[in-house]
């Protein structure tokens, strides 16, 4: 279909928009921002061809500033959250873990927001990301080593989290409340410590709670692979759904299975990073901890919704070996403090370290290796979505998912198993 132009209706300038954005935010402040701001530009026609322009040629062809009017404290309110204007349409439609200190506006822009014009430019291909170094894979990265080096991950991973964040990120749903870090030592990941896996991921496909087809294991030198709904595998960087047979397949599956096409690209970056590239003509759905992370939403609790041509970052290394380390930090303090309960001594204060006094010892003390597990593992359903504003509720509910295991994660949560090992949640030692 043809890109709208600024005298269609609203509607469709703002469903065509929708569709370029990059998935970081929910999909109803998406639609919110993006209303707001193709009203304010509808008396400008020509800042919302270029604005219309912009996004859908993704940055191609030059275009003007779009601007909107400077607020008196700069920040712009979506749906009850505040944050820089040009920050929000950025993370929207460019770099969903943009952190708000790392754009600067491109020469040719007359009206970027540092500029303190009372207009301010929000066009997000007037602005570019600036980062520092990339973290070299043989450093250890520590919990008490302030801000760390940027590469490809986004900058809401800082190793210590102030205590409360500064307005604009608890508005822009960016503040990512954690536990205290304890032991802030154990937290190094040290390439040198262990070679990789020989695959860098595992890729099992289901259809609803039956798997089907063999496991594919993707080589660690094969950085890059396909999941599509074909029937022609060309190599070990496809893994091809369509010709995969399952004599009890449903109806449902049989349709949704027409609709996976293209499918989905991962690619593994740095030591253990993924990203995702839907190609699919339809959405994917997501179960991410990062993204929950980003989204800052509770670990487990969110399925994210990822549209057609989306790249977007879905698993962070570093974040999840620091998980691993507090969830078995805690769940081996729940356990000494059960332990001396039950033995009559009283355990001293702070003994049993980061853990919520909402969180009731035996829940902490009952965290085991498959709830670590669960770090490690992505899960995608392809065209059908579930959770709480879907009628299936479970991915186990939905016609064709994969589960992808991913081996560095792994190889990772297996040391920090040995130097942490968990009691057997059924005993208290």
């Amino acid at each position: 279909t043809d890109n709208p132009s600024s005298s269609d209706a609203c509607l469709s300038i703002v469903h065509s928009l929708m569709c370029h954005r990059q998935g970081g935010e929910n999909e109803s402040f998406a639609k919110r921002a993006i209303e707001s701001l193709v009203k304010k530009l509808k008396e400008k026609k020509d800042e919302l061809d270029s604005l219309i322009t912009a996004i859908t040629t993704n940055g191609a062809h030059p275009s003007k500033c779009v601007t909107i009017q400077r607020t008196l404290d700069g920040r712009l309110q979506v749906a009850g959250r505040k944050g820089f204007p040009h920050v929000i349409y950025s993370r929207l439609w460019r770099w969903p873990d943009l952190h708000k200190n790392e754009l600067k506006h491109v020469k040719f822009c007359q009206f970027a927001f540092d500029l303190k014009y009372d207009s301010v430019c929000v066009n997000p291909y007037h602005y570019e990301r600036v980062v520092s170094p990339g973290i070299d894979s043989t450093t250890s990265w520590t919990g008490n080593g302030g801000t760390p080096s940027y590469s490809s991950v986004g900058r809401s991973q800082e190793p210590t989290p102030p205590p409360l964040p500064a307005p604009q990120q608890q508005q822009n749903g960016r503040s990512y409340p954690q536990p205290p870090l304890h032991h802030s030592n154990h937290y190094c990941m040290n390439a040198r410590l262990s070679p990789g896996p020989e695959f860098w991921c595992s890729i099992a496909y289901f259809e609803m709670d039956v798997q089907v087809g063999e496991i594919f294991k993707v080589p660690a030198n094969c950085a890059v692979v396909t999941v599509d709904g074909y029937v022609d595998p060309s190599g070990g960087d496809r893994f091809c759904l369509g010709q995969l047979s399952n004599v009890h397949r449903t109806d449902t599956s049989e349709r949704a299975r027409l609709h996976i096409g293209k499918g989905v690209q991962l690619q593994c970056r740095g030591e253990g990073d993924v990203w995702m590239r839907c190609l699919s003509d339809h959405a994917v759905f997501v179960q991410s901890y990062y993204l929950d992370r980003e989204a800052g939403r509770a670990p487990g609790d969110a399925v994210h919704k990822i549209y057609p041509g989306a790249y977007i970052k879905v698993f962070d290394l570093r974040q999840c070996h620091r998980q691993m380390h507090q969830q078995a930090a805690t769940a081996q303090a729940a356990a000494a403090a059960q332990a001396a309960a039950v033995s009559g001594s009283i355990p001293g204060p702070g003994s049993v370290g980061g853990i919520a006094p909402a969180v009731g010892l035996s829940a902490a003390a009952g965290i085991g290796v498959d709830d670590l597990r669960r770090l490690c593992i992505l899960r995608l359903s392809f065209v059908k979505g579930w959770g709480p504003d879907y009628p299936r509720q479970s991915i186990k509910h939905t016609p064709c998912w994969i589960e992808v295991h991913l081996h560095r994660a792994l190889q990772l949560l297996d040391e920090v198993l040995h130097t942490m090992p968990l009691a057997d949640p059924g005993s208290i030692n």
